[in-house]
């Protein structure tokens, strides 16, 4: 169908009963709504955060991290509750002022360390603990080319596509056909860019392959927005493959698990602290204390 023709306003209004999934803590303000002091761990990595896939690069990191020996990626990691506003509470706010997950601390120096924007926690544990990053120049600005790519491109597949195929209040021809149109181009640069490398970057795995697979490997493996078929995700053999090498590695299947309070409850891990707990915390072991 076609869309009703719609007149912008001369001043832009804010209509706090606009609809939608997210319509309860979308506002066009930034800033606390609460005072709400953070939770503090046993290790000096503090991470607050949600199993979105922008939450979980960070997860997905760390433990790859753990699992190549580097003790002091060990962290602890508090759930946020995006949809009940946790994300504007004010010890939230003072580690990320846009109110976005994921955010961290890191209090292993002299002076603590705010961390916000996904890449740039990314970034920064990588030069910290000198892995998933490559070491050449070269090599590593191909690397940051797609660890970049994802940052810009992901905006159109979730709040381009997944918004208006998935969550908006009404179906719109125009909108879902130019995301969906969208998303399919970035596929095909990924599937073109995989046909050559075994690797997003080239021949080895880096925080580029974690970045871009928590978006697009979930998507075509279909975890996200129930799309898969829509797309025709199988149709991108080489963006297929790639997502399912990485989808069986055990330091991505427990990334997925940090922070999850949805799906299967053996799937979820709301507060990790250690890496026993993958053992002893999940919610299908103590029930659902949510």
């Amino acid at each position: 169908m076609s869309d009703p023709t719609y007149t912008p306003p001369a001043v832009w209004t804010w209509e706090q009963s606009s609809g939608g999934k997210f319509a309860n803590i979308n506002r066009p303000i930034a800033g606390a709504t609460h005072d709400k002091e953070l939770p503090v761990g046993k290790h000096p990595l503090q991470l607050h955060s949600l199993a979105t896939p922008n939450g979980i690069k960070v997860t997905i990191m760390l433990e790859e991290l753990l699992a190549m020996g580097f003790e002091g990626a060990e962290y602890d990691a508090y759930l946020v509750n995006i949809g009940e506003g946790d994300q504007f509470g004010s010890g939230f706010v003072d580690i990320n002022p846009n109110s976005k997950i994921p955010a961290m601390m890191d209090h292993s120096g002299d002076k603590p360390v705010r961390l916000f924007e996904s890449a740039s926690i990314m970034l920064y544990l990588a030069d910290k603990f000198g892995a998933l990053v490559p070491s050449d120049p070269v090599k590593r600005a191909e690397t940051m080319n797609w660890l970049f790519w994802q940052m810009g491109s992901a905006p159109y597949l979730g709040g381009g596509f997944g918004h208006f195929y998935a969550y908006a209040p009404e179906k719109y021809e125009y909108p879902i056909n130019r995301f969906t149109m969208e998303a399919k181009r970035q596929l095909d640069v990924l599937d073109r860019q995989l046909a050559e490398t075994p690797w997003i970057a080239g021949d080895e795995y880096t925080i580029a392959d974690i970045a871009i697979w928590s978006w697009y490997g979930q998507l075509v493996l279909g975890n996200l927005y129930s799309a898969a078929e829509f797309l025709d995700v199988a149709s991108y053999t080489n963006v297929m493959a790639w997502a399912e090498k990485i989808n069986a590695r055990p330091a991505v299947q427990r990334g997925r698990m940090v922070n999850r309070p949805f799906g299967e409850p053996s799937e979820q891990l709301h507060e990790r602290h250690d890496a026993s707990d993958f053992d002893t915390q999940t919610q299908d072991k103590i029930g659902d204390n949510s």
